[in-house]
């Protein structure tokens, strides 16, 4: 039996990397908009930040903006500015934003989002290899 369609809003900032997006998850303050930015400016392309809609169609993840805040992004030290955006993508991966991560970590884990898995990896947002490290993890996992 197919699992039933299914949409949660998740507290995190995603972004889009050749079409394939990444959820940055962390409380308020552990640099979900400060790693984007710096996505960004690597060419990734902001979906949502702060709020993001995750919708699953059959066993696809999808990522999207409330439709309140397209468009935008709140810039600490500047305030809610305009962005360029995409609509939706397809979700390959989610970023847990910790201070502290492990040297080597063990088996990835899995995040279960709209009933459905995806892989997740740790990063500390502020380092300034976060960015490279965030692309390096998109590169090891596939799309399902």
């Amino acid at each position: 039996m197919a699992a039933q369609d299914s949409t949660e809003t998740v507290h995190a900032t995603s972004v889009a990397i050749g079409g394939r997006g990444i959820l940055l998850c962390g409380a308020s303050g552990a640099g979900k908009s400060d790693l984007a930015l710096r996505l960004i400016d690597r060419g990734a392309m902001l979906i949502s930040d702060d709020y993001t809609i995750v919708e699953r169609n059959g066993g696809q993840l999808t990522a999207s903006a409330p439709a309140t805040i397209a468009g935008k992004m709140e810039v600490r030290g500047l305030g809610v500015v305009d962005m360029p955006f995409a609509s939706e993508a397809p979700l390959a991966l989610v970023v847990d934003l910790a201070q502290h991560v492990d040297r080597m970590p063990g088996d990835p884990d899995e995040w279960i989002i709209a009933g459905a898995p995806l892989p997740v990896i740790k990063l500390s947002p502020f380092e300034a290899s976060a960015p490279i490290k965030v692309e390096l993890a998109l590169g090891a996992v596939r799309l399902a």
